[in-house]
């Protein structure tokens, strides 16, 4: 009987399924390929009996599964929704895994929008739009700036590099832990330390999971903690910020501005007062989307370096606790 993949994707090249095609046949699998107007071939494949494995983006297709799935590979970093809902799996035990190859993308997300907030872009957009001609407002800059981090994984880690690259004097991280795996932080703090930091925080960047612990993790209260010269940059999940609370304070001016990848709803409801909060950059959940030619790249050697790990018996490099979340 023969051992089938699944892959139902929208941004593989010919390059991409060559990669695959070779590492499918070195560990004895067949790749059936699917783009994404063909769900009900690549659901007739997940239920011919001999599809263990897919790689996907799509709950929808997932669920579709019968018990013989024993490994699903999500081509996001994000996997809470997989983790939240367990029905998603006929098979209770099947391997969740995901693809930490966002980093270079969105961590250029991130010092894009930094530098946008620290250069005052908000109020010069505004400046432009009136055919206004004002020049003097002080500006801020990377070096010699401290910044402290959320989340020490992938993300976190990169968004470092960039920022040391770029002269920062200090780059702390909070994780849940109070340890990182990557050695570019200048210091590494147990989140539950961070109500004593937080008046300190000059710019607070948010790459964090959703969890149950890390839902509004930016509450009211700790968002009147930070100083009203601070800013707040999330790229991580919508649900860790009170967002009422980051609208009044944005308004208010007990907070110099912020830049939000991730909101919750997502798409943001029309009338939501966020759209017209001051001093906030809003983008449509883009800084980690599969378009960067590297990240797609990336993203198949991971799933393709996690199918000789399974196929040989050993733990995969970017297994998902599902517990956990992440």
């Amino acid at each position: 009987m023969s051992r089938d993949i699944c892959i139902f994707q929208h941004f593989l090249t010919d390059a991409h399924k060559a990669q695959i095609e070779a590492a499918a046949a070195e560990t004895g699998f067949t790749p059936h390929f699917f783009t994404l107007d063909q769900f009900e071939e690549a659901k007739a494949c997940l239920q011919a009996g001999s599809c263990e494995v897919l790689y996907a983006q799509s709950p929808e297709l997932l669920r579709t599964a019968p018990a013989s799935l024993k490994w699903y590979c999500a081509s996001s970093a994000g996997v809470d929704y997989y983790c939240k809902d367990p029905t998603l799996f006929a098979n209770p035990d099947c391997i969740l895994s995901n693809s930490n190859c966002y980093g270079v993308t969105i961590s250029e997300h991130v010092i894009m929008v930094l530098l946008m907030l620290l250069r005052h872009m908000p109020d010069y957009q505004e400046v432009v739009r009136n055919r206004g001609w004002e020049n003097q407002l002080p500006v801020r800059s990377i070096r010699d700036g401290e910044f402290t981090i959320l989340g020490t994984g992938n993300i976190g880690a990169t968004v470092a590099e960039r920022l040391h690259a770029m002269g920062a004097a200090k780059v702390t991280a909070l994780s849940r832990s109070g340890k990182a795996k990557e050695p570019v932080f200048d210091e590494v703090l147990p989140i539950s330390e961070l109500n004593s930091i937080l008046p300190q925080v000059k710019g607070l960047i948010m790459a964090l999971p959703s969890t149950p612990e890390t839902i509004h993790i930016l509450n009211r209260e700790r968002i009147a903690l930070l100083p009203e010269d601070a800013y707040v940059i999330n790229v991580g999940r919508g649900t860790a910020i009170d967002q009422d609370a980051l609208v009044d304070a944005l308004n208010s001016g007990a907070l110099a501005g912020a830049a939000l990848d991730v909101m919750d709803p997502e798409p943001l409801p029309q009338d939501h007062p966020l759209w017209s909060a001051k001093n906030l950059i809003l983008t449509p959940h883009i800084s980690g989307n599969l378009t960067l030619g590297y990240t797609c790249d990336a993203n198949v050697s991971m799933f393709c370096a996690d199918l000789k790990n399974y196929a040989g018996g050993k733990p995969l490099v970017n297994q998902v606790d599902r517990k956990r979340g992440y």
